[in-house]
């Protein structure tokens, strides 16, 4: 993200005078209101950061200037709730929430979602105590400068794969939340192999030490040599559950990797590696939270 160009009247220096002596020629106007209270400074931004509509929504990756404009005259787009059918409309990008059709779209810069394949042996905090390796010694130091990235939710040491980076914490605590049940897709390298019976009693449920738990979708991809390879889809959220629930059925975890969280995949990603979300991504995960 550009940083903001300065705006806070610092004067610029005018030629020497004789003498040696300096003067500087300021450049601001004389302010309107001269007492003017915090709470009225914060009460709306100014209006040189507010921005036309139609290229905000040009500047999203939504459609052409041109066609932007014809999507606002259709009535097709809404701002905080309300739709906006006329030219010449302003809004901040960091602070009203646009959407078209009914979905959102995110305009706000300052806003960063990437996914990050974590991998095996790699504590998912953003740095470690202990000095072992972490998620922050994975990300480029451009990502982090500014952003205040975090991660959501985690993986344990031993698991790999998808883990969401973000800086927008009502998406996050949405996604984290249980009442939204947001799947997430796990490959499991188990000890046994599997029959058809597994595939029953894991959808059916098991009786863990805290409650029963079970999966949303359960697939055996491969079983070779004593192994099995297992595909399975739940939207669970407590500690270590896939293996609980897989131990609990007689098939210990041997490797586990998290492949997908609702409708955004891992795909080819390299282990270790980072990419941003692209728009339709970010948008499945706000109609996902009813965002």
């Amino acid at each position: 993200m550009n940083t903001p160009a300065r705006r806070d009247g610092i004067p610029e220096k005018n030629a020497a005078k004789p003498g040696g002596a300096e003067t500087f020629v300021p450049k601001a106007k004389p302010a309107r209101h001269q007492h003017v209270t915090k709470s009225e400074q914060k009460a709306a931004p100014a209006a040189e950061d507010k921005v036309r509509l139609q290229k905000v929504l040009a500047a999203a990756g939504v459609a052409s200037r041109r066609m932007s404009e014809k999507l606002i005259a259709a009535g097709r787009v809404e701002v905080n709730g309300k739709v906006v059918d006329r030219m010449g409309v302003r809004i901040d990008p960091n602070k009203d929430v646009v959407r078209v059709d009914g979905v959102r779209v995110q305009v706000n810069d300052e806003m960063h979602y990437y996914i990050f394949n974590k991998p095996r042996g790699v504590q998912s905090t953003m740095s470690d105590d202990m000095g072992r390796p972490s998620v922050g010694n994975f990300i480029d130091e451009r990502l982090k400068q500014g952003q205040g990235l975090f991660h959501v939710g985690r993986l344990d040491a031993q698991t790999e794969g998808l883990l969401l980076l973000t800086n927008d914490g009502e998406l996050a605590n949405r996604l984290m939340h249980p009442s939204y049940e947001v799947s997430k897709t796990y490959m499991a390298t188990v000890l046994g192999e599997a029959k058809k019976g597994l595939v029953h009693e894991l959808k059916k449920g098991i009786e863990l030490d805290d409650g029963i738990a079970k999966a949303d979708d359960v697939q055996i991809v491969d079983v070779w040599q004593g192994k099995s390879l297992i595909k399975l889809e739940l939207h669970e959220g407590r500690k270590h559950i896939v293996r609980r629930l897989l131990k609990a059925a007689g098939f210990p975890v041997q490797a586990l990797v998290r492949t997908k969280i609702h409708t955004v995949q891992l795909g080819d990603q390299k282990p270790g590696s980072v990419r941003a979300l692209n728009r339709s991504e970010l948008t499945s995960l706000y109609k996902a939270v009813g965002l």
